[in-house]
């Protein structure tokens, strides 16, 4: 009788940094990746204890940034769809939909050693054209030194350089596009407000505060290391989850009262609907959809560039020190 041994995954060294789309080797989180049995996969992840974006958190507990877990998972998106689905290496991608829930909190504790991740993954969709493959959806969990940390859902595709030339041309013609208009540098918010220590991590420069809403402005800063890895064309969907969650925090603390030191971060999904261009502001309006302080507060945001939306999202804060819910936010398709 031959017993099956699941292949151990490799710590050693990470996944070259062009498999996932990355300029430098210390934004690379994955390790290893293997496939027993298509559409299932196993991948390895070592997360950074320290973080000149990711670990900037002015918070009563520190742990690993949920956002870090969503990188996480990008990256094992994109892994996935150039080793075994025969993406080609210079495609274009595109996020079309991200779903995040932390499963525990207590799992995101920074140890004395950098945590062992596992993220197991499955294609449960596949987008075809012409008879080839193009975009996938894929159901993933990330475990850390074995204990259930968070689970996301995901939505991507592709295209080649040639075709997403041709896409950008066709969004950006009827933009008005000169003058430029994005927002100056110099008009952040105090980092405090966003649970921030450095200024260059803070996103919101400015709000107004409504009835049961905020508007925020948002900042595009083209030079930050992380979000911008290496340049791009357009304004990435890592730029707008953080800005979404800025945004969250600071509705929190003006319409709840609640200090954005004592709230995480536990549930977000966005649904991209265009492309945001360099080129123009990006603000984001965020209405609450609790009616009570509780122990978490629900909050519905739309980001949107001289009144285009391009992005939708929902999002769960959750007060630190508390029990979660067991629930999930979603996007009505």
């Amino acid at each position: 009788m031959t017993t099956f041994v699941e292949p151990r995954l490799s710590y050693r060294t990470s996944i070259p940094r062009e498999d996932v789309h990355r300029a430098a080797i210390c934004e690379v989180f994955l390790t290893d990746i293997v496939c027993d049995r298509y559409p299932k996969f196993r991948l390895g992840a070592q997360l950074p204890r320290v973080h000149s974006y990711y670990s900037d958190h002015d918070s009563v507990e520190q742990r690993y940034d949920p956002l870090l877990l969503l990188e996480t998972f990008r990256q094992a998106s994109i892994l996935i769809a150039h080793r075994y689905v025969q993406a080609p290496a210079d495609s274009a991608f595109i996020f079309n939909i991200g779903e995040l829930r932390i499963v525990s909190l207590e799992a995101l504790t920074i140890g004395p050693r950098p945590a062992d991740g596992v993220l197991d993954a499955e294609i449960v969709e596949e987008k075809t054209r012409d008879g080839h493959i193009v975009g996938i959806t894929l159901k993933m969990t990330l475990s850390l030194d074995n204990r259930p940390a968070a689970d996301m859902d995901m939505v991507i595709q592709w295209m080649p350089r040639e075709a997403w030339a041709r896409l950008r041309t066709k969004v950006r013609a009827p933009l008005v596009l000169e003058p430029a208009r994005a927002h100056a540098l110099d008009t952040r918010v105090d980092a405090r407000e966003v649970a921030r220590r450095l200024a260059g991590n803070v996103l919101v420069a400015g709000f107004e505060v409504h009835d049961n809403a905020i508007a925020t402005r948002i900042l595009v800063d083209e030079d930050h290391p992380a979000l911008f890895d290496h340049p791009l064309d357009h304004v990435p969907g890592a730029l707008l989850f953080e800005a979404v969650r800025q945004s969250a925090l600071v509705a929190a603390h003006e319409l709840f009262g609640l200090s954005p030191h004592r709230i995480v971060l536990v549930e977000c999904a966005v649904r991209f609907v265009s492309i945001g261009e360099l080129e123009l502001p990006v603000d984001c309006d965020v209405t609450t959809e609790t009616t009570e302080c509780g122990n978490q507060l629900a909050f519905a945001a739309s980001l949107h560039q001289e009144g285009r939306e391009i992005a939708s999202a929902t999002i769960l804060l959750q007060r630190i020190g508390t029990s979660p819910r067991v629930h999930a936010i979603r996007i009505p398709a």
